[in-house]
């Protein structure tokens, strides 16, 4: 039996990742994640805004007071072995890459082009096996069309491709028109693989006090239906590694999206509502499921059931509300026959 799996061009004892998660914003978050077997870890994301933000209140404390008295400055002693946050979130990917042996992905998120280039760069210099670009942002402007927004994000991915030689990622929203198109331009821009997809803080309205407070709900297993379409949609037709993210709390999960044709599979929140050792609970899960269906390696289910390989992909392409409903209560309905949508691993 073997789990052995490519992704971003980086060989894998096997599928499973640790994704970017406060488990990975630390040194010992780190070593932990891979004692319990990660194959992989997306280390904590790196935010521009937040640190743009820490920096100037830093800056403004410091300040305060300083023209009252020309001798109020020398009250103050130096910070001495300060390191700004991203400075200081440098140096523990750094010692984490000279830690650990399982390839580290650096999650990055930005907004500007120098921040976008210039933490890559640095985050690489850190030892970092690849990048992923955690891509994000909400167009409010109504006269912004949907082709510039997409071409801002090729840009971005280009000019941080142009900055590294470490493979890149990009982790996409599911908001898009045309992911396949857009899968395309961004291989064309220089992105090695897609991750599908990105979770966003939803806001809502606390109505004691009539505002908006953020909220982040951690997936469950049904939240995979959406990325599991789009992965059994885009594999075989993009030249990208595939990372599936969303709804892995079991083994069950890391094989469907092997099965609709995942390189690899990135889980997060059942590593945050179980701890690191969930992750020997999958990888042992996975190593059952394989030799209970007589599969002998993750290569021979890989893809199995992506669209390109079914003879009939109805279920994948189109919106068959009523006739879900009909088949999940065949107790109340005579239905005919349908074409088996089913496809077998082998």
């Amino acid at each position: 039996m073997t789990l052995e799996t490519t992704y971003l061009g980086l060989t894998l004892a096997h599928p499973i990742i640790a994704g970017a998660s406060p488990l990975s914003a630390t040194l010992d978050g780190i070593r932990r994640l891979e004692d319990a077997g990660a194959a992989a870890i997306v280390t904590a994301t790196l935010y521009e805004e937040e640190l743009v933000a820490q920096e100037e209140a830093l800056e403004a404390v410091a300040v305060v007071g300083a023209e009252s008295h020309p001798e109020v400055a020398s009250y103050l002693p130096p910070l001495r072995g300060y390191r700004n946050p991203r400075a200081a979130h440098v140096e523990t990917v750094r010692r984490a890459a000279e830690s650990v042996s399982v390839p580290l992905i650096a999650s990055l998120n930005a907004t500007t082009r120098e921040g976008w280039t210039r933490m890559a760069a640095e985050l690489e210099a850190a030892g970092v096996a690849a990048i992923e670009l955690n891509l994000h942002r909400v167009p409010t402007d109504p006269a912004e069309t949907s082709t510039h927004i997409e071409q801002q994000l090729l840009e971005t991915v280009r000019a941080v491709c142009a900055s590294v030689t470490v493979p890149v990622a990009v982790k996409l929203g599911p908001y898009f028109t045309a992911p396949i198109h857009l899968a395309h331009a961004l291989a064309e821009a220089g992105a090695q693989g897609l991750v599908l997809f990105n979770r966003f803080y939803e806001p809502d309205i606390d109505l004691e006090t009539a505002t908006f407070r953020p909220t982040l709900e951690s997936s469950t297993r049904e939240d995979i239906r959406l990325p599991l379409r789009w992965m059994a949609l885009l594999a075989g037709k993009v030249p990208l590694s595939l990372g599936a993210s969303g709804g892995v709390e079991e083994a069950a999960e890391v094989a469907k999206y092997l099965l609709a044709g995942a390189d690899a599979v990135l889980t997060v929140s059942a590593l945050l509502r179980h701890g690191p050792g969930h992750l020997t609970h999958l990888v042992g899960g996975l190593t059952e499921w394989l030799e209970g269906h007589g599969a002998a390696s993750v290569a021979e289910i890989r893809g199995r059931m992506s669209a390109h390989r079914l003879a009939h992909r109805e279920l994948l392409l189109r919106a068959q509300p009523t006739r879900t409903l009909l088949l999940e209560c065949p107790c109340q309905v005579s239905r005919k026959a349908s074409p088996d949508v089913r496809a077998p691993y082998r």
